[in-house]
């Protein structure tokens, strides 16, 4: 009978704590559609400054995924990772509860590029007639696309290209500002004042690029090329 009665109470013991717990209200959980549509807002942030029509699918997150509910979940892109194309965005959180997850998304770019109106050969430099336009999602093309024609005009191939091929900046070379053997301009100057001096070039340079002269005296300066055979020295 004494068996019997430590049975009953241990029976009743864990009833009522099973009670209790049952009354317990659940944990908030994380919506997982809140995190898919803070993954895509900040990729459609991130995106902002991309050519042509943006598009921007975020996928949903396996229906399985359980978390805690989060204030201010954040969205952040992880290493190796791109705003172009199939991509991945972390969302994460820190209170009350610290979690990351995954994010899979794909964002296209549809806009004007340019490609070449017909045969040309290396060396060839573009002209209007040589370009013409193609629409289509620039994420699938090879990177350095170029969709003006300001990018292209005056700037010299460095490869022979077949008629329809989409132009990439690699593909071209910048005009010289400066050759090799020119009689260059050099200038400099500072607050109120400046001084140039003729020198003669030692290496061919695009605008902008560091070009290398020898002035009248022998001695060799270095400046940055400039349109119309000026070399702008900063000392």
């Amino acid at each position: 009978m004494h068996l019997l009665t430590k049975a009953s109470l241990l029976l009743t013991v864990l009833l009522l704590a099973g009670a209790a717990a049952a009354q317990q209200p659940a944990q908030p959980r994380q919506d997982p559609e809140v995190i898919r549509k803070v993954a895509e807002q900040f990729l459609r942030i991130q995106s902002a400054g991309l050519p042509g029509q943006v598009s921007i699918s975020a996928n949903a997150l396996d229906a399985r995924t359980s978390l805690a509910a989060c204030a201010a979940p954040e969205a952040f892109m992880p290493g190796g990772s791109r705003v172009w194309g199939r991509t991945t965005v972390g969302v994460r959180c820190t209170v009350p509860a610290a979690w990351t997850v995954y994010v899979t998304a794909t964002v296209k770019v549809v806009s004007d590029y340019l490609t070449t109106a017909a045969p040309v050969a290396q060396g060839q430099v573009i002209a209007p007639e040589h370009l013409i336009k193609a629409r289509g999602d620039l994420t699938q093309l090879p990177a350095g696309i170029l969709t003006d024609a300001s990018q292209a005009l005056g700037r010299t191939l460095t490869v022979s290209l077949p008629a329809g091929t989409p132009l990439r900046n690699d593909a071209l070379r910048a005009p010289a500002a400066v050759l090799q053997g020119q009689t260059v301009r050099l200038s400099s100057g500072g607050a109120g004042f400046r001084i140039s001096a003729e020198a003669k070039a030692l290496n061919n340079a695009a605008e902008g690029q560091v070009v290398q002269a020898r002035t009248a005296s022998g001695q060799v300066v270095s400046g940055v090329a400039k349109n119309g055979g000026v070399v702008e020295v900063t000392y």
